[in-house]
């Protein structure tokens, strides 16, 4: 039977008393809200912290969704449940539905949060594609105050973010603009697993021509992958076939990916171009219907 190592546990009460907790105890502390990535590493001793301090409690301070003019506030321990059902979040931003109703199972869904998803940091992470891309900042807060990093600048490595010891993340922010709408596509294993690969797309038309669009790959690289070179293909051309089969070829091009229980790196790019053509063509569907 596996078991994580001897430990001290201690419950915050707010964010204040959990960014003092983690101050003084450095290092060796690990937050916990849902517990889903963290604990099986720990029970293989992958992880090992002397101390774990419970931010259950501050869903009251940090579980939002709020619209706001040009950009959507989500709080850190906004549970995956929450995700799903806000009607705000699916007239704005539908890809999040889509990878919600793919991650996991209920049980994950009612207790897991976007903060502990993001800061887990796992390659193969559905909302760490979301949130790249939808272009989303991360805020990360310290005794001294908050700063705000891009998705780019939070994600260092496999496994590894910019928050630092003695820091947290509280919230994400994505920009709203007009026009536009996103789709989120995944293939698995079995219901419910980790990506082989996914792909989300967000797609904003002017008049019918493209005048920006952002994808973003799951599990195709050391961390979640954003395509400048798509983008930079896709503005200023028509929504057509042969449009989104230039995006996918390129999205196939510029991913990494390795072989591995999951698959061969071969079969991973051509997931990767499948699925990249999928989400734009759902992404371009949906604005002409007005989703």
């Amino acid at each position: 039977m596996q078991v994580p190592a001897p430990l001290e546990y201690e419950r915050a009460t707010s964010v204040d008393h959990a960014i003092g907790l983690l101050e003084r105890l450095g290092g060796s502390a690990r937050l916990i809200a849902g517990g889903h990535s963290l604990l099986p590493m720990m029970k293989l001793r992958l992880a090992t912290p002397e101390y774990l301090i419970d931010i259950n409690d501050l869903h009251a301070e940090l579980g939002y969704i709020r619209v706001e003019p040009g950009q959507v506030r989500i709080g850190a321990m906004t549970r995956h449940r929450e995700l799903l059902e806000s009607a705000e979040l699916a007239t704005t931003f539908p890809i999040f539905g889509d990878a919600e109703r793919v991650i996991a199972d209920p049980v994950v869904r009612n207790r897991g949060t976007l903060g502990g998803s993001l800061c887990q940091a796992d390659p193969s992470e559905d909302l760490s594609a979301v949130c790249t891309t939808l272009g989303a900042s991360c805020v990360i807060r310290n005794r001294e105050g908050e700063r705000v990093v891009s998705m780019e600048e939070f994600y260092r490595g496999p496994y590894e973010t910019a928050v630092e010891d003695a820091e947290m993340l509280v919230e994400i922010r994505v920009p709203i603009r007009p026009n536009g709408s996103s789709a989120y596509e995944k293939v698995e294993r079995r219901a419910g697993d980790w990506a082989i690969v996914s792909a989300g797309a967000a797609v904003w038309l002017d008049d019918g021509v493209i005048s920006d669009a952002r994808v973003g790959l799951a599990a195709v690289g050391p961390n979640t992958t954003g395509m400048p070179a798509v983008s930079d293909a896709l503005r200023g051309s028509e929504p057509s076939e042969a449009v989104y089969e230039q995006a996918g070829e390129l999205a196939a091009q510029h991913c990494d990916p390795v072989t591995d229980m999951r698959g061969s790196a071969l079969y991973k790019r051509h997931l990767a171009k499948e699925l990249t053509r999928r989400a734009l063509r759902r992404s371009v569907a949906r604005l002409r219907e007005g989703v």
